[in-house]
């Protein structure tokens, strides 16, 4: 067989640039960072909203409803120190949940935009794309704890807790703001709409309300009493209300809180992965 005769072989294409996991997590909380910076509302609304409602709840409603959680205080001034020794940790979960709800608006601006149909063609991990906006916004979530405890604490409040427990706090805010995160992110590409993703997670923002966020659960009807002992953010609220006062934690209610916030990053995970590699039409 003669060289002209021989069947010429392809010319190998390059190989497309693999994803490289780590580096492309970063450059997608950078991102979701920078979006903070363009979006100043949906960062505003991490503090503003619970700084409100501290006010609002201490100086309007706390010189009467002291009495209520703490027996034997008078109402007025001495009511109100005592309610808000009560609501501070309630509040801090809540800025956590705001930041979630935060979240599921983005990642419904991104999938209406087109931008994450875009990202499924680009040689990226896929769960980069997710995991930065999740992080993205667990960093600013942290951040608006800081600001909000400084206000408490400028309101009179004063935690106990010691250094392991501020240890273990972090651990708890962080592990249910991916928790919460997660499961938002599945909620704003779940939603046809941009509105829709920004309604569809208050039902989070509810539920410390029915717990034990600003009333005992003891005060409460039977019914309502059954529900908020069994929903998740009631455990969660009450491990971080002792763990801020330095008192021992309750074992059994500690681990409740760690198990609800690993199924609802379980499920959020797997839901906001199926819906990412969901094609939209």
């Amino acid at each position: 067989m003669t060289t002209a005769s021989a069947t010429a072989l392809p010319t190998p294409r390059p190989a497309p640039a693999h994803p490289r996991p780590v580096s492309d997590v970063v450059t997608m909380v950078r991102r979701s960072l920078l979006r903070a910076v363009r979006y100043p509302g949906l960062t505003a609304f991490l503090v503003l909203g619970p700084l409100v409602m501290l006010l609002l709840f201490v100086y309007v409603f706390g010189g009467a409803f002291g009495a209520g959680v703490a027996p034997g205080v008078t109402p007025g001034a001495e009511g109100r120190a005592a309610y808000l020794h009560y609501i501070a940790p309630s509040l801090l979960i809540l800025t956590v949940v705001g930041g979630a709800t935060s979240v599921a608006t983005s990642a419904a601006m991104d999938a209406a935009g087109g931008i994450m149909a875009r990202f499924r063609t680009m040689a990226i991990a896929p769960g980069s794309v997710l995991s930065g906006q999740v992080i993205g916004f667990l960093l600013q979530a942290l951040t608006a704890l800081v600001l909000v405890l400084v206000a408490a604490v400028a309101m009179g409040y004063r935690p106990g807790a010691a250094p392991l427990d501020w240890l273990a706090l972090l651990g708890l805010f962080s592990l249910l703001g991916l928790a919460l995160n997660w499961l938002c992110v599945a909620m704003g590409l779940n939603a046809r709409s941009v509105e829709t993703a920004s309604n569809t997670p208050l039902i989070l923002m509810l539920l410390p309300f029915l717990g034990s966020g600003f009333v005992p659960v003891e005060t409460m009807p039977s019914g309502v009493r059954w529900f908020a002992g069994y929903q998740p953010f009631t455990p969660i609220i009450e491990t971080t209300r002792t763990l801020l006062a330095g008192a021992p934690v309750n074992a059994a209610t500690a681990l409740q809180a760690i198990g609800w916030c690993l199924v609802l990053g379980i499920v959020g995970y797997t839901w906001a992965r199926a819906l990412y590699r969901r094609e939209r039409h």
